[in-house]
């Protein structure tokens, strides 16, 4: 009996293979239009990746599916960048360092960022304070004169990358010194000397790290000559070149002792520069053989005058005597050497030139010129005639050396006035007084 489908009413069972057929065309009319977005493979019809209708024919019914919109891609927000590192900054002297050195230097070092300020107080109080900035703002550096027993406080500010700041607060406490002292150095300022001119730098304080002193003072000559240190007392120092000095050479003396420990809790006070002239050059010799005195100036003799010389019982001591002062006219007072009673003498001279501390001179002896050249009749001085005193007088500097020969007395001390010459540099260097 044939089967008719009716119009109207529940309709007719489908055949379970045409209902499969059904089913799966809808499942291809959903997924097709996504393979086609995603491919450019020929000669299939173009779609639209936003949206696709597929006709799929089935042998009782006909079906339209829409696709869904698909996204080609999808743009992620971008990340923010780190932050910087922080800035790190550092002074120096370090917090509370003690006892700092009145010339030690402050300085600033930033990591990470650059300097953007710095600030100083003294002692509670803020002060303006001359610094060296690097080019990259990184470091920062002044030099000051601190003073001693002074408390200082530093902030530096710097800035990271971001500008994000960061700062650092130091305070200090410069020495305290038990002591100070002075130094004093001659020849003095602008003063012209012989070639045989020792410098004196003698301070007003005990001074037990020679060392130290030493190393402070610093003597530079044009041209240049080599030379030492020799200890006098713990007052007293003198540097000497190895040989006499070349004629007009330049001498700068500089004491660079502020701030440094001198030993004992003694500190320097200040420092000193000072600059001399050595002159042309004067030596003058003495000989008891021939008694007589030689003046040669730059190596050209220029006078040859008699003496007279110390007698037997207070004979003229040898060696290289050195100028030191100068008097128009001068009391000889033998008390001052110990010389009293019998003997003794307080007497006026005219042209008295002083060649060492002991009372030895060069001077007029007008009572004795008959005995000049001839035999000595002093009590240890160079005995001359006005003439020759004068002249000797006003042609001699302090430092020009006069060698005395020959004589029945003694070796002139190292230690008496300018003695310095009496040694060898090292056995000089080495003398111990």
């Amino acid at each position: 009996m044939p089967v008719t489908t009716a119009r109207s009413g529940r309709p007719a069972h489908r055949p379970r293979r045409a209902r499969r057929a059904a089913l799966l065309a809808a499942v291809t009319a959903v997924l097709l239009p996504v393979a086609v977005a995603c491919s450019d493979a020929p000669g299939l019809p173009e779609v639209s990746p936003v949206a696709a209708t597929a006709a799929v024919s089935s042998p009782t019914t006909s079906a339209a599916v829409t696709t869904p919109a698909v996204p080609t891609s999808v743009t992620a927000a971008p990340l923010p960048p780190p932050p910087a590192p922080a800035a790190t900054v550092a002074v120096t002297p370090g917090p509370d360092a003690q006892a700092v050195g009145p010339t030690a230097p402050i300085t600033v070092t930033v990591t990470g960022g650059t300097l953007e300020q710095v600030t100083v107080s003294r002692d509670g109080t803020a002060i303006e304070l001359v610094g060296e900035l690097s080019g990259d703002r990184t470091g920062w550096i002044a030099v000051p004169e601190l003073g001693y027993g002074r408390t200082y406080t530093v902030t530096a500010t710097a800035v990271n990358a971001d500008g994000v700041p960061a700062s650092s607060t130091t305070s200090f406490t410069t020495v305290s010194p038990g002591e100070k002292t002075r130094a004093a150095v001659y020849p003095i300022e602008g003063r012209v000397v012989g070639v045989a001119q020792p410098i004196t730098v003698e301070f007003d304080e005990p001074v037990s790290d020679r060392a130290a002193a030493e190393a402070a003072i610093t003597v530079s000559s044009t041209p240049a000559q080599p030379g030492g240190f020799r200890w006098v007392s713990d007052r007293e120092v003198r540097w000497r070149p190895v040989d006499y000095w070349q004629a007009n050479t330049q001498v700068t003396v500089s004491v660079k002792t502020y701030g440094v420990h001198l030993g004992d809790g003694v500190y320097g006070e200040a420092d000193l520069v000072r600059s001399f002239q050595v002159g042309r050059s004067m030596v003058s010799t003495v000989d008891d053989t021939t008694k007589r005195m030689q003046v040669v100036v730059d190596g050209v003799l220029v006078q040859d005058f008699p003496v007279s010389l110390g007698r037997d019982q207070y004979p003229t001591m040898n060696g290289v005597h050195v100028v030191t002062s100068k008097y128009e006219s001068k009391i000889m007072d033998s008390s001052t050497w110990g010389l009293t009673g019998t003997g003794a003498y307080r007497t006026e001279v005219d042209w008295a030139t002083r060649i060492s501390d002991s009372g030895e001179f060069v001077h007029a002896a007008p009572w004795s010129v008959e005995q000049q050249g001839v035999e000595n009749v002093s009590h240890g001085c160079i005995n001359v005639s006005d003439e020759n005193a004068k002249w000797f007088h006003d042609n001699a500097l302090p430092g020009d050396p006069v060698i005395i020969r020959n004589t029945k007395g003694p070796d002139l001390p190292v230690w008496d006035g300018l003695g310095d010459w009496q040694l060898p540099f090292d056995a000089w260097q080495a003398y111990q007084q």
